[in-house]
């Protein structure tokens, strides 16, 4: 259908903030989702992943509807994690416009006595996680008796983590007359039950499968015993004009140890799981969308939530353990019409893995041979002379002129440059393995 955002019926103030923040035109997700939660009254279960706009398509229709001037609490937002929170409550907030809406994210690893002095004030959309949630309804500090909308956001990650008791727990403290709003990336039996159980009347919204994986990524593996991966991860990166990515690892202490080796090795980087704490992994990952680092090494369960738009690679160091798993992992990656690459690291006694993800997932992964030591050595010699080049060019050199003249007088031009530029860019031409 291609409708515009005015066409699906929302008012001029959020019409300015889409245009502000450059929205163009509706993602699929928000134009099949938006008309129904403006217009009709039944629930809406959504099959989107990450990625596809998914926040937006409830988030709109949230700020039309809820009652600026109420200081009910008229929409409860649960997400798995705490980054997740973090960013659907920023994402809502910067649509609002000139709405005068409080939109608060709840969730563990913080103080909950600010939370609870927020909430007494007054808050319109509530975002957190199903824990710290249950902690407000048992101290009284949350009421849902008068909430309007409940969203269920990655309901599939929530039963992955454990969640759906608590989530059901959640739904027995609202009123009856809400609308209830459930997105997930796959929709196994246990989500459609749920549904079934707390929802009277839904409407199934689906992306096209196809989009689900989107076709702007490029899926490649290298096969790569367990002792050559780190190898393999510095060739990858360092090929690449400008890598900006996840690397994926299955345990927390793999996610240690290879971000350790990096940062060693000189590159911008970082760890993010579970045992680091939450003021912590904010600064992290606030690093991570600011590129200050360019590569952030994580477990699946950490890097839920995060939703950057530009992100060049998603590597799989470590296969994930199921094919909904490797759509939610490359999902992070050719997004907003920009093309990414995902790659992922093959032992030899994982080709059954593999075999089983293509089939089930529907993805093309094709194999290809490692970038050579001469590839990784000419891609370093051309950063450092784009580097030296661009220096030329701005002419942003000139309290150096003596010094340089000084240096090739004594020693020679060659030999000059020649230790500068070791001195500048210290190991960065010597390679794993030479």
């Amino acid at each position: 259908m291609n409708l515009s955002f005015k066409e699906l019926g929302l008012s001029e103030n959020t019409l300015k903030a889409l245009e502000k923040k450059g929205f163009k035109e509706p993602t699929e997700i928000q134009e099949k989702t938006i008309p129904i939660l403006l217009n009709g009254d039944v629930d809406v279960v959504g099959q989107a992943q990450t990625g596809t706009g998914k926040t937006a398509a409830f988030g709109l229709p949230l700020i039309e509807k809820i009652d600026e001037n109420s200081k009910d609490v008229q929409a409860l937002i649960l997400t798995p994690t705490r980054e997740l929170a973090i960013q659907v409550s920023e994402e809502i907030d910067s649509l609002k416009g000139e709405k005068k809406l409080k939109i608060l994210p709840v969730y563990g690893g913080q103080p909950i006595e600010p939370q609870i002095r927020q909430l007494k004030r007054g808050v319109h959309i509530v975002v957190g996680t199903p824990g710290r949630i249950l902690d407000h309804i048992r101290r009284g500090s949350l009421n849902l008796k008068n909430i309007s909308y409940l969203v269920l956001d990655e309901a599939d990650e929530m039963l992955n983590m454990g969640f759906i008791d608590d989530v059901e727990e959640i739904l027995r403290h609202t009123n009856k007359n809400k609308r209830v709003l459930l997105f997930s990336a796959t929709l196994p039996r246990t989500i459609l039950n749920l549904a079934k159980r707390y929802m009277e009347e839904y409407r199934l919204v689906s992306v096209k499968k196809e989009t689900l994986t989107t076709n702007l990524v490029e899926q490649i593996y290298y096969e790569v015993s367990n002792s050559k991966k780190f190898e393999a991860l510095c060739r990858v990166i360092d090929v690449e004009d400008d890598f900006y990515g996840l690397v994926f690892c299955k345990t927390r202490a793999d996610v240690n140890e290879v971000a350790n080796k990096l940062i060693e090795k000189g590159y911008e980087a970082d760890a993010l799981h579970g045992d680091i704490a939450q003021k912590q992994r904010e600064r992290i990952l606030n690093r991570f969308k600011k590129k200050r680092i360019n590569i952030l090494v994580a477990t699946d369960v950490a890097a839920r939530g995060i939703d950057i738009n530009n992100l060049t690679h998603v590597i799989n160091y470590s296969l994930p353990q199921n094919p909904e798993s490797y759509v939610h992992r490359i999902g992070r990656t050719g997004r907003a019409g920009k093309k990414g690459t995902a790659i992922s690291f093959v032992t030899p006694n994982e080709y059954r893995k593999l075999k089983y993800i293509k089939k089930i997932a529907k993805v093309n992964i094709r194999k290809e041979k490692l970038p050579e030591i001469d590839d990784v050595i000419n891609a370093k010699k051309s950063k450092i002379l784009n580097n030296i080049v661009e220096i030329i060019k701005s002419e942003d050199y000139q309290e150096y002129v003596e010094i340089s003249q000084e240096l090739i007088n004594e020693f020679g031009a060659e030999r000059a440059l020649a230790a500068l530029l070791k001195y500048v860019f210290k190991d960065k031409l010597v390679i794993i393995g030479d």
